[in-house]
């Protein structure tokens, strides 16, 4: 898929008024509200362990990472705008019961995994700001989530995931003033791929933190609720130059935060020599380092993105069972509610049984990256079927492309098979 190009038609079609401006605004949301899911506290935690372990070294997954988001993100929304179907909606209509289903339902487990993730950072925040038990604290997070699910619309619920963001990306801005950075490293460290020993764990870990299965079922969900005429293929051809600006904005925002928390952790640990093995630690070494204002902000900073990215964990597995009853996603419906409690009482209970938070985050993220590449290959089955998509199928380049990245997810897994059965 040729990104670059996309850009540049996009902006010849669509100049930079005034108007195109406004009328851009009026479409930015579903993207932002996807990328939440990748700067929730799983990240964190891998991030904080890239950084610590492996310095500015590893910032080239989060840039590759990033690029394979915006090229899956925006084929999954491709479909919901051509369509009207969600993922999980088109796998049960186009595929035979017994394939969706156990793709559908690993893809709930994932999200699951997810908002265990997502429970447990925002735990981990009220236990720094107010010394709150984890298991109260992961306890009190659900309800707050599914308050704010049971309670707001699409619409809503996008201002509150983008003010969320925004106090995060805030968060991070202020963090990096306050620490010397090695521009020059770090410009190396995006740009050249490199795998110390031992740092294969932490790739996949930032690759299933990055890109996350249960956000390509989310945003194929979401893209729809513009209510867009799918009638009008002209409407459709705009609608689909805007979802990829808006997804190019939004994955660049959650790429910028991303290297923000590895820089800060290559500053603030590998520097000194010291690994990081639990959040709270690294605040507790960030306050003498760098003042009681950065572990505020810090934890601060935590507790939003878990608040936030355990609501769009919980709406991702609502979509995805409810898709599996051939339904889109409607709170007030009792298959995306059974979805949504599905994910958070399986998470609950991981969180309970849990001995390590800090190896919980980071490891959820890992199994995040060994359900992927069913995710990836029955999205781009899906979306290169002309009986599924019409017109709007995959071309050649783009199923290429497509097929690289899913291969390239292989590969990896395979690798950490190998390495964890040594």
């Amino acid at each position: 898929m040729n990104i670059f190009r996309t850009v540049q038609n996009f902006f010849h079609q669509h100049h930079l008024t005034t108007k195109s401006a406004r009328e851009f605004l009026s479409y930015l949301g579903p993207g932002i509200l996807v990328t939440v899911g990748f700067i929730d506290p799983g990240n964190w935690a891998a991030n904080m362990a890239a950084g610590a372990e492996y310095g500015y070294t590893l910032l080239w997954m989060v840039t590759l990472s990033t690029i394979m988001l915006i090229a899956l993100q925006h084929n999954a929304a491709h479909l919901g705008i051509a369509t009207g179907d969600c993922l999980s909606e088109a796998a049960t209509k186009h595929l035979p019961c017994w394939v969706s289903r156990s793709i559908l339902l690993s893809a709930v487990l994932a999200s699951a995994a997810t908002a265990m993730a997502e429970l447990l950072g925002g735990a981990i925040a009220l236990n720094m700001l107010f010394n709150i038990p984890l298991a109260v604290g992961a306890v009190i997070m659900a309800a707050v989530c599914i308050y704010l699910l049971w309670s707001n619309s699409y619409n809503k619920l996008e201002k509150i995931i983008v003010a969320f963001v925004s106090l995060i990306g805030l968060s991070f801005l202020a963090e990096l003033a306050f620490v010397k950075v090695d521009w020059a490293a770090s410009a190396a460290g995006w740009v050249l791929p490199a795998m110390p020993t031992g740092s294969l764990v932490v790739v996949t870990s930032v690759l299933g933190a990055v890109v996350m299965p249960h956000n390509l079922f989310l945003h194929s969900e979401v893209i729809q609720s513009r209510q867009w005429n799918l009638e009008d293929e002209a409407v459709i051809e705009k609608q689909l130059h805007y979802e990829f600006l808006d997804t190019l904005v939004s994955m660049g925002i959650g790429w910028a935060i991303n290297s923000a928390m590895i820089i800060i952790a290559a500053v603030v640990f590998f520097q000194q020599g010291t690994p990081v093995d639990d959040l709270q630690q690294a605040v507790d070494m960030l306050r003498p380092i760098l003042g009681n204002s950065a572990a505020v902000l810090f934890a601060v900073a935590l507790l939003l993105s878990g608040v936030a990215s355990t609501t769009t964990a919980g709406m991702a597995a609502g979509t995805i069972f409810a898709g599996m009853m051939g339904e889109p996603y409607d709170i007030k419906d009792c298959h995306s509610k059974v979805g949504v409690i599905i994910s958070f009482v399986v998470a609950l209970l991981l969180i309970f049984f849990l001995n390590d938070p800090f190896k919980g985050l980071v490891y959820s993220q890992m199994a995040l990256s060994l359900q992927l590449p069913w995710t990836i290959g029955l999205q781009l089955y899906l979306t290169s079927s002309r009986k599924v998509m019409g017109k709007f199928a995959n071309s050649t380049r783009h199923k290429l492309f497509l097929g690289l990245i899913g291969l390239f997810v292989a590969v990896l897994n395979v690798l950490l098979l190998y390495d964890m059965l040594q």
